[in-house]
């Protein structure tokens, strides 16, 4: 197992080396520095003058990957690769744009994220895992038919037709919840209750037609109607082997989720005005915010390769099957 996971995370490496890299091309190749400051200042009557100003207030006037001009050291870390994505790699974010600190923002925002992401997270997992050992157990019959159609169904609708209408019903017209808003202490579940609910409500259809499917292959496997033979009721069955055996894949996909969790929902943290990272990307996005965006973008991409590793370790634990030529 130790051999494994030494491997998987030998890998870890060369991939963020790729990501970054590429993320460097996408905001200072194709989109050069002198477009970034066009963008930022508008672009009509621009002067080369502003453009200048712009650059060199935050680090961009510098050339891209060497800087013939210095000397020694300096002609590798006088570079925008090296002060912009060579400090990535050691989660040396910088400094925003706008000239406020990335890393304090991404540690003050990352707990309404959690807050928001995680109970969602795990209430909908019980909520789609339940439903689905309920149809599988009456599969066929006319509760299955009518779970599959509401899943469509569900399915089929925008999430943002939950969130604007839970606003408007359960918040608006029913005074229940308020309509938007965030306080980190004493009223903190009054204010996420509402979006949490509609999360999982809009994530049922997927979700349970996704596990329902998982659990469907495995009540149709030999160990199954062994047991069926033996007597046991079909709520056993499904207990005591289907949904033990249906852990494995469910396993794979819950883990590679989880940390992306971090990173927030950018349109339910937007419409409810919670401070998480998703409303922070979206609000870099909109006042052009290149170095908060290329931050979030690669926090992203640590996180989902991060992910994809804890998958392959979780698996491996589940299914030793899977180590091959390790101790």
């Amino acid at each position: 197992m130790t051999t494994y996971i030494i491997r998987r995370l030998l890998w870890l490496l060369p991939i963020l080396l790729m990501v970054n890299l590429l993320t460097f091309i996408l905001f200072f190749v194709v989109n050069s520095p002198d477009d970034m400051a066009r963008a930022q200042l508008g672009n009509k009557h621009v002067t080369d003058a502003a453009i200048a100003a712009w650059k060199a207030a935050r680090g961009y006037d510098l050339p891209l990957l060497w800087n013939s001009e210095a000397s020694g050291w300096s002609m590798l870390s006088q570079t925008i690769f090296w002060q912009k994505s060579v400090q990535l790699m050691l989660f040396d974010f910088g400094v925003s744009d706008a000239g406020r600190a990335i890393g304090a923002d991404l540690a003050q925002r990352a707990w309404p994220s959690l807050w928001l992401a995680l109970p969602s997270f795990v209430l909908g997992l019980v909520v789609n895992i339940t439903l689905a050992l309920l149809l599988v157990m009456f599969r066929g019959q006319w509760l299955d038919k009518l779970g599959l159609v509401i899943s469509v169904i569900i399915m089929s609708i925008s999430g943002l037709f939950f969130i604007i209408g839970g606003q408007y019903v359960m918040a608006k017209l029913w005074h229940w919840f308020p309509i938007s808003g965030y306080e980190p202490d004493g009223d903190l579940w009054r204010f996420l209750l509402l979006p949490i609910m509609l999360g999982v409500i809009a994530g049922v259809g997927s979700g349970v037609r996704w596990y329902r499917s998982i659990l469907l292959e495995e009540a149709d496997k030999d160990f199954a109607r062994t047991a069926r033979a033996k007597g046991m009721s079909q709520w056993q069955v499904m207990r005591k082997h289907v949904l033990p055996n249906g852990m494995l894949p469910i396993l794979t996909g819950v883990v590679a989720v989880l940390p992306l969790l971090f990173m927030g929902s950018l349109i339910m943290e937007s419409f409810f005005g919670i401070p998480g990272l998703g409303s922070y990307t979206i609000d870099a996005i909109n006042s052009q915010d290149f170095a908060i965006v290329r931050a979030m973008v690669y926090l992203g991409a640590v996180l989902y390769v991060f992910g994809l590793i804890l998958t392959d370790i979780a698996y491996a634990w589940a299914d030793p099957r899977v180590r091959l030529g390790d101790d």
